[in-house]
């Protein structure tokens, strides 16, 4: 078995990111809000429950071309920076602001994660001699973008039936496009939407995990 790389989707282009080289380690971290009621008469107050926190993801990411010819790490670390940027294709429409991209980190066959980059800094370390970078760490904090106990990948009839496999939707993808793909055949898609409770073919949305029933 190969090494499995770890990788970055923009869930608004569905262009996906391989790291050049999977993190050594990340860290995953959590916090809760609490409020303390203080009780006269006594040394601890009492702790009220008032908000969950989403959970954060640190990692490094190491970017080296150089062993490559006229390599250039820019090209690499620059597919990061877009995830951190504001995208104008992106604009809500109600509060007329747009807003980056959001990304799915997914490493293994069993473990992704939804989120935003929060922080993202990049440190060059080695060039060169015109000037042009050729290594580079990547240090990013991705924050939980939707609840995993609730994403449609943890669901009963998301992957975990004898024969379903999971997919993760891509940018403009519709129950059509994704049933030719799958089975060859677009007009199959009403198994697709019954499989995931889905009433509208065309209103998918980018990151979505669905479950793929095998044929009949």
């Amino acid at each position: 078995m190969g090494l499995t790389k770890a990788t970055i989707t923009n869930l608004d282009t569905n262009e996906r990111i391989e790291c050049l080289f999977n993190p050594t380690e990340y860290t995953i971290a959590k916090q809760n809000q609490w409020q303390a009621k203080p009780i006269q008469g006594r040394n601890v107050p009492n702790l009220e429950f008032t908000s969950g926190g989403a959970k954060t993801m640190t990692m490094e990411l190491f970017f080296d071309v150089f062993e490559q010819r006229n390599g250039d790490v820019s090209t690499l670390v620059n597919k990061l920076w877009e995830l951190a940027m504001i995208d104008e294709a992106h604009r809500n429409s109600t509060t007329n602001r747009s807003r980056p991209p959001l990304c799915l980190f997914h490493w293994g066959p069993r473990w992704e994660f939804k989120a935003a980059i929060t922080n993202l800094s990049v440190r060059y370390t080695l060039f060169r001699q015109d000037g042009t970078p050729v290594r580079a760490t990547a240090s990013i904090t991705l924050e939980e973008a939707e609840d995993a106990t609730v994403q449609p990948g943890t669901n009963p009839t998301s992957g975990s039936k004898p024969g379903y496999r999971r997919r993760q939707v891509g940018a403009r993808e519709t129950l059509p496009l994704i049933a030719h793909q799958e089975y060859g055949d677009a007009s199959k898609w009403r198994g697709i939407a019954q499989a995931n409770d889905l009433d509208d073919p065309m209103s998918l949305e980018a990151g979505m995990i669905l479950s793929i029933p095998p044929l009949s």
